[in-house]
């Protein structure tokens, strides 16, 4: 997702409570907190230490995951049996290196893409149909196979990008300097299969767009039988390069980024397929409607050999799935949306042995999944109602299932389900309340399950289709949570108007005194693809919500309209108006808050982060008798420099919609701002919400006379990674508020 929260605003991902046994807490208020600033800025947070990145091989004899070892946030590679639980750690962290000094800039901006804090193994392949594994460690990579110590394969001064193994897990495709090598792990024999990258043009490796926007993290594809590669030619040459300086580093360094910015020039996509043995390479005709500006959405190949492609129009109302007959290349169009607001990209499709499609559409207003004929032709809806579909999660072709998760029971779960490929009515899978991530086993015999709650953290279990548990892969007992006195915040709801229901989450003081006003905190983020109240440890793992209410301050948080799983007309709400419904019914809630018993209604502030620090910014200046302080984080704080595919998505090109640009814009509200009331805080080397945005608000509040405060971290991208400075930023912070919002 573009405009993240960041894990600083919303520490990690994982779920919990107060534990199985409740917090424990001394009740004397001169006590110290328990909760330290070094505490909220280090990663993970308490109850994320459980394991992640899972996969299992084609048989689901052997699953592979990421966990941590020892203390901090490094990972090592595990290799464990599904039947009889053996298990042993492939790579230690050790081994993989613990920290990222040295890391390439290529590495550097693949975690901050992913929004990644772990440390140690951050990344592995698992070839689709044999015991072969592929990690990368210091900028080369690794194979592992079982029995045998981790082999070398490469030893370059380039980092290599993006590593996949053919599906049979015999060769090993990468990309370096931009273009495309094929490794034959047998032989160890290189062979470059493509030529002529240079500044602007690449070979197999995705562009900026497709992976902060489109979450197509690659740039080629394995055929079935490992004799082809699909693989993009992308040519940036059209668009400006942004420079990037250093400022903080002891020689001059400058980064140079191909930036597309809203109704600019975009990179122009084509896709090739190439022989893995040498050869030329066939270039697809994609052209989309004889127009040339389109996006590349997603590729795959067909059980058959053909090339599923999915093109979208670059004002994203029209969705193409193409199909490319093995060998002629052939284009016939199997699918075709249209919207008119904006069609949002998944990966749902899944192509059957026997030629048919698994599709989700939004076209009934919510997302639901379709069985459709070779030929795209509709033969059945699988799922329908008043509800969305989250993710189609695998498929049990031989049982005749397909799973996927929901929010069938309501915004605030996330449940696993599967309903029969002949059709019928979908049962539910996991019986626990709260939020199931899973991953399917290839044929959907097994699956694990990292299910947590707001009252619980997360559990990890190994289970079988069906839903029985096989056993228990981590408890998650970790003393931390009650050792903090970690408590889930509680639910409410409030009506936008026209009566549409908004959830709330609200953490309370410990111990509040009868009659006693406290000041509140309103920790938004507010765009869209973000949820950010629902039944998830990733609330109460939130240590700056916790510290804050420690404090004596009230937080709250709250889904306005346009936040995701509540349908297409909640979620389309803000189209072409970016700044309006959201801050709308985040004053709403501001309201709510001024009404309760214990809220002080004079003493009301608002942070956030990314489109969080547009919204923090924007609440303070649209409403500066409501709101008293904001902190704002790397705020994107106009919209025409902010990026083609997520922009243009929401409020078509500034050329055509000027007027809204105009009006979602912080710099004709600068002079709104009362004194000392806002904290501007960026990363002078952020490349997805540029300094820029800063400066340019900057530049009208010194204009307009008005008082600010002002923290930058050189070093920094678009989220803090450091430790000292994410300390650094929790202080400041906290002392804003404390200043200004005082807990008396």
């Amino acid at each position: 997702m573009p405009l993240t929260f960041g894990a600083l605003f919303l520490a990690g991902a994982a779920p919990d409570g107060g534990g199985p046994n409740g917090p424990a807490r001394s009740q004397d208020p001169s006590a110290e907190p328990r909760i330290t600033l070094e505490r909220v800025a280090r990663f993970p947070p308490p109850g994320s230490r459980v394991p992640g990145f899972f996969k299992f091989t084609r048989d689901g004899r052997i699953l592979y995951y990421l966990s941590y070892e020892g203390e901090g946030a490094a990972r090592c590679l595990v290799r464990e049996e599904t039947a009889g639980g053996g298990s042993r750690v492939v790579v230690a962290r050790s081994t993989a290196g613990a920290g990222e000094a040295g890391l390439s800039r290529e590495e550097v901006l693949r975690r901050e893409r992913l929004r990644l804090q772990d440390l140690g193994i951050t990344q592995y392949i698992l070839a689709e149909r044999a015991d072969r594994v592929v990690y990368a460690d210091g900028g080369d990579l690794y194979l592992v196979r079982p029995g045998r110590d981790p082999l070398r394969l490469t030893s370059s001064s380039t980092t290599e990008q993006d590593p996949q193994l053919s599906p049979d897990g015999r060769l090993l495709a990468f990309a370096r300097d931009n273009d495309l090598y094929v490794l034959d792990l047998e032989t160890l024999h290189e062979r470059r299969l493509t030529s002529g990258a240079r500044d602007g043009l690449m070979h197999g490796v995705a562009e900026y767009i497709a992976q902060e926007e489109m979450d197509r993290r690659s740039g080629f594809w394995w055929s079935p039988d490992a004799a082809w590669i699909a693989y993009t030619e992308v040519d940036e040459t059209g668009i400006p390069a942004y420079p990037i300086v250093h400022q903080g580093k002891a020689r001059k360094e400058v980064e140079s980024h191909r930036y597309p910015f809203a109704g600019g020039p975009n990179a122009q996509v084509r896709l090739g397929l190439i022989p893995v043995g040498g050869g030329e390479t066939r270039w697809l005709d994609l052209d989309f409607d004889r127009g040339g500006d389109f996006y590349l959405a997603r590729v795959q190949f067909a059980p058959d050999g053909a090339l599923l492609i999915q093109v979208q129009s670059r004002d994203q109302r029209t969705l193409r799935l193409l199909r490319m007959a093995p060998g002629t290349l052939d284009r016939t169009t199997l699918i075709e949306e249209r919207s008119d607001t904006w069609i949002s990209l998944t990966n749902d499709l899944r192509p059957l042995r026997d030629g048919r499609l698994i599709w989700s559409s939004e076209r009934t207003g919510y997302r639901h999944l379709e069985l459709r004929d070779r030929h795209g032709r509709i033969e059945r809806s699988l799922t329908a109602g008043d509800w969305p579909v989250d993710r189609l999660e695998g498929v049990d072709e031989s049982g005749g299932f397909v799973y996927f998760t929901a929010a069938r029971e309501g915004p605030l779960e996330k449940q696993l389900y599967r309903a029969p490929l002949a059709g019928g009515a979908p049962e539910r899978v996991t019986p626990e309340s709260g939020f199931h991530a899973v991953e399917m086993s290839p044929d959907g015999s097994l699956f694990v399950d990292l299910h947590d709650c707001a009252a619980a953290p997360p559990r990890v279990l190994l289970k079988e289709g069906a839903g029985r548990t096989r056993r228990v892969l981590d408890p998650n007992e970790d003393p931390e949570i009650r050792a903090l006195g970690l408590r889930p915040p509680e639910f409410v709801t409030i009506a936008a108007e026209g009566g549409t229901t908004l959830h709330g989450a609200l953490f309370k003081p410990r111990d509040m005194a009868p009659g006693r006003r406290y000041p509140a905190l309103v920790r938004v983020y507010g765009g869209p693809t973000a949820q950010t109240v629902k039944n998830s440890w990733e609330l109460t793992q939130d240590l700056r919500a916790q510290r804050l209410a420690e404090n004596g301050y009230v937080v709250f948080r709250l889904d306005n309209r346009g936040s995701p799983r509540r349908g297409r007309a909640f979620e389309t709400a803000l189209f072409r108006r970016l700044g309006s419904v959201e801050v709308e019914d985040q004053i709403r809630g501001a309201r709510y808050l001024a009404g309760l018993p214990f809220v002080d209604p004079g003493r009301i502030g608002v942070y956030g982060w990314s489109y969080g620090g547009y919204m923090a910014a924007l609440c303070l200046l649209r409403a500066p008798d409501l709101f008293r302080a904001a902190v704002a984080g790397a705020p994107v704080t106009d919209w025409d420099g902010y990026d083609t595919h997520y922009t243009e998505r929401y409020m078509g090109m500034p050329q055509e919609n000027p007027e809204s640009y105009r009006a979602s814009s912080l710099l004709p509200l600068a002079q709104n701002l009362l004194d000392g009331r806002l904290l501007i805080v960026h990363g002078m080397a952020d490349e997805n919400v540029h300094f820029r945005h800063t400066a340019r608000l900057l530049n009208v509040l010194n204009a307009a006379r008005r008082k600010y405060d002002l923290l930058l971290f050189p070093d920094e991208r678009h989220l803090p990674r450091r430790a000292e400075d994410r300390q650094y930023l929790e202080q400041r912070l906290h002392e804003h508020f404390e200043a200004s919002l005082p807990p008396r």
